[in-house]
């Protein structure tokens, strides 16, 4: 390997291009998320929708299952130019159809839409990651990737809500879709198509596989808001058995038994998510319900976890060593955050709620960068796609489960301090199981 290969970074001439394309799209999807979140309490209450109001997110989750893998599949057969377009117009369609949304079903109509294209596009991020990228620069630039979140998270809840407060929520989603053909004009323009590694004859599999398997999650949260247990016991095992069965053929063989390396590292992201989305999902409502904040103090937990998140995840970039000790390190560091988080949203005062997610938000970032560098690594040739597309999955997974959990006891109890606090302690549970999964990361 010659001087000039090695000394190559992220921003060379060789990568600029992708590079921006990347962290632009990945910035869009961040803009809308942390936007989104802010205002999303008092869209449900405009709208209706309170009483569901984690379906708001499950919807999205669900979606991103199907949009992820598919995607993930359809750039192993022919490269991840025309999935990650698919997914961009999927997200302006649902942004679009959200804004304009007379009712809460149709807005939820939209999310499902949104989540199509955001999965596709954050596969096709990884996936990208990936092919482009040698090893030596993937640890830099999942840390960019992380850092494309920095400007969203410092003006997306502050301009969500000023928007919501001056042109109507409507506006939030509806600003979404110029941005989108603005990302595909950066991102799209130059990729290869490579040979396909995967066979024709399984083009169908993923799709039904997914499609399963956001069902089987759907009908399970779904069951878990009723009152009857004569439905509620039959439902929910019907869908966590169909959800199970799906998840075994979109996943690396060896997932569900915590095998060493890749399916231990898609089992970790989906832990990391699950605590750290599923604390997060709740602390607005939280914040606004419990403590009687404004939208815009709430957005400031967001904002700082997002912060944090990249600072972990540059740190961990800069002295890439040991991934599974930073994982194990980044997961406690984690839950002692979502147990101040839990402390500040149920006693007070709402700003320690803020300072126990920037704690939180180091951890993920020192764990999620470690253990996405790891997995991605050990992806064999030509499914770097598909193994993209696990983790994301995992992680959509995660939220959709997570959110959709704390969604029913929101439903089932109201906005009381005791269905908060069986969030965050479900949350930091899932933790802690993270701490002795992340030893199986390595082989």
């Amino acid at each position: 390997m010659t001087l000039s290969s090695t000394s190559e970074g992220v921003l060379s001439p060789r990568y600029r291009a992708r590079t921006v394309g990347i962290v632009l799209t990945v910035g869009l999807v961040a803009l809308e998320s942390l936007g989104v979140a802010t205002i999303l309490p008092d869209v449900s209450r405009l709208l209706g929708g309170l009483g569901s109001y984690g379906w708001a997110l499950a919807a999205l989750m669900l979606a991103n299952i199907v949009g992820t893998v598919l995607a993930g599949h359809a750039a192993d057969r022919g490269g991840p130019a025309r999935p990650l377009a698919a997914g961009l117009v999927a997200f302006a369609l649902g942004s679009a159809l959200a804004g304009l949304a007379p009712s809460w079903p149709v807005f939820l109509l939209g999310r499902f839409a949104q989540g199509l294209g955001v999965g596709a596009v954050m596969a096709m991020a990884y996936t990208l990651i990936g092919l482009v990228y040698p090893e030596r620069l993937r640890a830099r630039m999942f840390a960019l990737l992380s850092s494309a979140w920095t400007i969203p998270s410092l003006v997306g809840p502050v301009v969500a809500a000023a928007v919501a407060s001056s042109a109507g929520w409507r506006w939030v989603f509806l600003a979404m879709v110029p941005l989108a053909g603005v990302a595909a004009w950066c991102t799209l323009p130059g990729l290869a198509r490579p040979a396909p590694t995967t066979p024709e004859s399984s083009r169908w599999r993923p799709l039904v596989s997914s499609v399963a398997l956001a069902a089987g999650t759907a009908i399970l949260l779904a069951a878990l808001e009723l009152h009857t247990v004569a439905v509620l016991v039959p439902l929910a095992a019907a869908g966590f058995v169909l959800a199970v069965l799906a998840l075994r053929q979109v996943t690396p063989a060896g997932t569900l038994v915590v095998r060493r390396g890749v399916p231990a590292g898609v089992v970790v992201r989906f832990l990391l998510c699950a605590v750290y989305f599923g604390s997060e999902a709740f602390l607005p409502l939280g914040l606004t319900e419990l403590r009687h904040v404004s939208a815009f103090e709430a957005g400031l937990g967001l904002s700082a976890g997002a912060l944090s998140w990249v600072a972990g995840s540059a740190a961990q970039a800069k002295w890439d060593r040991n991934r599974r000790m930073a994982v194990v390190l980044g997961f406690a560091v984690l839950v002692t955050g979502v147990a101040v988080l839990a402390y500040g949203v149920l006693a007070g005062p709402g700003l320690l709620a803020v300072l126990g997610w920037v704690i939180g938000g180091a951890g993920m970032g020192v764990a999620f960068n470690a253990a996405t560098t790891e997995t991605l690594g050990r992806a064999p040739d030509g499914q770097q796609g598909s193994v993209s597309a696990a983790l994301q999955l995992a992680q959509t997974l995660a939220t959709a489960v997570a959110s959709g959990l704390g969604g029913a006891l929101i439903a089932a109890e109201g906005a009381a301090p005791a269905a908060f606090l069986a969030v965050f302690a479900g949350t930091a549970a899932l933790g802690l199981a993270g701490v002795l999964t992340a030893r199986r990361i390595t082989v």
